[in-house]
């Protein structure tokens, strides 16, 4: 039987839980682990909630790094449970923080000609139009329309991910968004007052979920304000980006 396999037994209890609502450890679950395997005293077990039944696939690997002894998994009513115990060595997953903590995310964009650039990052790729476009239908959207799209795809997925780790069930998301571009001449370098990023983005969430609305509400603020793509917008970003003729 394979490590994955593992099945705890039923009697294996434990009052340190890790709710990971329906993350994996490709996307971010591990950093929670982490974080509450930290905060355990050696030879504690660690109880970990997930719906996402691949964590059983993944996590005996990272527990053979760090050396927190996997122990097993099992089904619960409305989720998965795994579970580990603290062990005795904590700098991998030190060095697992650390990794997380200075990671740069990285993006490559080509231009060959015309009013269309490709980016690309990872395994996808993507076209974008020119900057800003006032014509009904174009070859592809334009930059600022990707930016509202990372805006509202940004605070949707984060809004499940909230949620879930609260066990509350989302039925039917939708994110609307529009903006207004402070002064768009300036980018077309014909007047100088101004600028040319939106100086307003204003939008509204839809859910449908069988949740008290006043919790709903009170995960869509902790959205808001845990969002990476909000608060680019919303702090001052350090901008480095030399040129180099080839």
């Amino acid at each position: 039987m394979s490590e994955s396999d593992l099945q705890a037994s039923d009697d294996l209890q434990t009052p340190h839980v890790c709710e990971g609502g329906n993350l994996d450890c490709g996307s971010g679950l591990l950093l929670l682990i982490r974080r509450a395997v930290t905060q355990l005293p050696e030879g504690e077990i660690l109880e970990i909630r997930s719906t996402e039944i691949g964590v059983k696939e993944d996590l005996p690997a990272w527990c053979r790094m760090t050396k927190n002894p996997y122990l097993g998994w099992r089904e619960g009513e409305n989720h998965h449970k795994y579970f580990i115990q603290k062990g005795s060595d904590d700098k991998k997953t030190g060095e697992y923080d650390e990794h997380a903590r200075n990671y740069r995310w990285q993006t490559r964009i080509h231009w060959k000609g015309g009013m269309q650039a490709k980016v690309f990052c990872r395994n996808h790729s993507w076209m974008v139009g020119q900057p800003a476009s006032f014509d009904v239908k174009d070859d592809a959207p334009s930059a600022v329309e990707y930016l509202l799209g990372a805006i509202g795809a940004c605070l949707a997925m984060g809004f499940q991910i909230h949620a879930s780790r609260n066990n509350i069930h989302i039925d039917e998301l939708e994110i609307s968004l529009s903006g207004q571009i402070d002064n768009i001449f300036v980018f077309l370098g014909v007047e100088q007052s101004g600028h040319s990023g939106f100086k307003e983005i204003s939008g509204r969430v839809y859910v449908q979920s069988d949740a008290d609305e006043k919790v709903l509400g009170q995960i869509w603020q902790e959205t808001i304000v845990a969002s990476p793509v909000v608060n680019t917008l919303t702090h001052g970003v350090r901008m480095n980006i030399d040129m180099t003729v080839v």
